[in-house]
């Protein structure tokens, strides 16, 4: 089923992209002929409403795609963190992210802006048409819900990322009275988001859903996570957030409680990179990946650069990989940095299922695809059809964790699901008695750092809290004036947002000014 769904999803994004494009061909020729789908024939049956829905997962598929020679979007989100480091120095605007010294040309953060906007795009189209479509009223339903998820989940990472921001919630056209619109204020986005939310989880979607499609899980999940952002940096709503975060992440708590077979943590961390338990269990939301249409691309950014890893080949190009520091901060013990066993690997096996040999630095193992590139006694496929992880379980134990201690002091609950991410790593977690709700909050955080690392997340978190891991010290430095051991270069209050993309402001003037810091147009 999985797989039939990410066929579907790149077969019908074709109809949907004749809809944004096409034009009728009665300019040419006296009839029309009646095959040609344009903006007046589609949307007008159950199987458009379907093509509709799958061109909006499809554009999610951005987040791994390439951002110029050795580098994907998807750096964007890790290199600032100063977690990772890069073995090359190929691509200029991977440099500056690692640099800090990216500005509105940087291809990563033109790329992520366009690219969410293609998906506020798709689903406005979705849940502007679907509803006249006569289908059955049920999966109707749950269409909507999931592009108001889809939506959501993509103004989430834009107000994230740069603050005040265009808030388009209707089709677009040239002559649409916003085609050039202004930047709305983050609480309207985020009103929004909570609003598309609220209605996706009212949606009647299946509480997991192993095709990949948006499920009740992960609306509840993307909502928690909502909330606990809304709580901190920069909106700063405190309490009433996070006891709403803590809320909506017991609800799927006390779901997995009774369904553990359906929601739980996997018992052994291979099987979080293992593409036979894409969206199971712990896996929540992912972005669907098939390599008979859009392997995953990843794989090549965490393999070391050009050592003999994979499936006949030294192709790795190794512009993610972990700082030595951050790795040697986890706890003695911690069985996520035990090599091949947990998070990373410094050693493998000469073209995946040769002998065994040193590499001499840590790697990233979270998204290592064994089938693409091969173990002992088996040739790897060289073809990935691996999902990228995007909420897991795991964070929102986390989340639980955190919400709730902030409002007042560690509870029982909040312990217990602190200590099921530290018992899967093997590790003691000292009595609920000893932690105070600061030293629990500084214990959930470095949690937070040590478990969700590369996913993400980090940056994120960093600027909710607006505080960073300290690797040497392991307790959390003001965000303006740590240095990250990537670069050895300092934050800047300025970084707590990205630039404006620059060709995106030329085109629309009504989105200036530019951020505070970054250079105008």
């Amino acid at each position: 089923m999985m797989k039939r769904y990410k066929s579907l999803i790149t077969r019908l994004v074709l109809v949907i992209s004749i809809l944004c494009y096409g034009t009728s061909c009665s300019d040419f020729l006296e009839e029309t002929d009646p095959s040609n789908l344009t903006a007046d024939s589609f949307y007008k049956i159950a199987q458009h409403a379907e093509a509709g829905i799958y061109a909006v997962y499809a554009e999610t598929r951005f987040m791994a795609a390439g951002a110029g020679i050795f580098s994907y979007n998807w750096q964007l989100l890790e290199a600032p963190t100063g977690t990772s480091q890069s073995e090359t120095a190929q691509n200029s605007d991977l440099n500056n992210l690692y640099s800090l010294t990216y500005d509105g040309n940087t291809q990563h953060i033109v790329n992520w802006w366009r690219q969410l906007y293609r998906i506020v795009a798709q689903a406005n189209l979705v849940i502007k048409n679907v509803p006249a479509i006569e289908m059955d009223e049920v999966r109707k339903k749950a269409i909507l819900g999931e592009a108001r998820f889809l939506r959501a989940w993509a103004y989430f990472y834009a107000v994230r990322l740069w603050g005040d921001i265009p808030l388009i919630t209707e089709p677009q056209t040239a002559s649409s009275e916003d085609f050039l619109p202004k930047r709305s204020s983050q609480d309207e986005v985020y009103a929004q988001i909570v609003e598309d939310l609220t209605i996706a989880e009212a949606a009647g979607l299946l509480w997991m859903d192993g095709s990949g499609r948006v499920s009740q899980a992960a609306v509840k999940a993307m909502l928690s996570k909502v909330y606990l952002t809304m709580a901190g940096n920069p909106l700063k709503k405190g309490a009433s957030h996070y006891k709403l975060a803590a809320d909506k992440a017991f609800e799927i708590i006390t779901y997995s409680q009774s369904n553990p077979s359906s929601i739980n943590l996997f018992s052994q961390y291979a099987d979080m990179h293992d593409v036979a338990q894409d969206n199971k269990l712990e896996h929540l939301f992912q972005v669907q990946y098939l390599a008979d249409i859009t392997g995953n691309p990843l794989q090549l950014a965490m393999l070391p650069y050009y050592k003999p890893i994979s499936a006949g080949a030294a192709n790795g190009i190794g512009t993610t990989v972990p700082t030595k520091q951050f790795f040697a901060s986890y706890e003695t013990g911690d069985l996520r940095a035990k090599n091949q066993e947990g998070y990373f690997y410094t050693s493998y096996y000469y073209f995946g299922n040769g002998d065994a040999y040193q590499l001499g630095a840590p790697y990233i193992y979270k998204h290592f695809d064994l089938k693409t590139h091969g173990k002992p006694g088996v040739a790897g496929t060289g073809r990935s059809d691996l999902n990228v992880m995007n909420i897991r379980y795991a964070e929102i134990l986390l989340t639980y964790a955190e919400a709730q201690n902030e409002l007042g002091a560690p509870t029982t609950d909040a312990y217990n699901a602190l200590k099921k991410i530290r018992d899967r790593a093997k590790l003691t977690t000292p009595a609920l008695a000893t932690f105070n709700q600061s030293t629990f909050r500084e214990a959930v955080w470095r949690e937070r750092w040590y478990e969700l690392c590369y996913e993400g997340v980090t940056w994120f978190d960093m600027v909710r809290l607006k505080k960073v891991f300290n690797e040497t010290t392991k307790g959390f430095d003001e965000f303006a004036g740590h240095v990250n051991q990537s670069s050895m270069q300092p934050l800047q209050e300025k970084h707590l947002l990205m630039p404006l993309p620059a060709p995106e402001m030329k085109n629309n003037l009504n989105l200036t000014p530019q951020n505070p810091g970054y250079p105008g147009i």
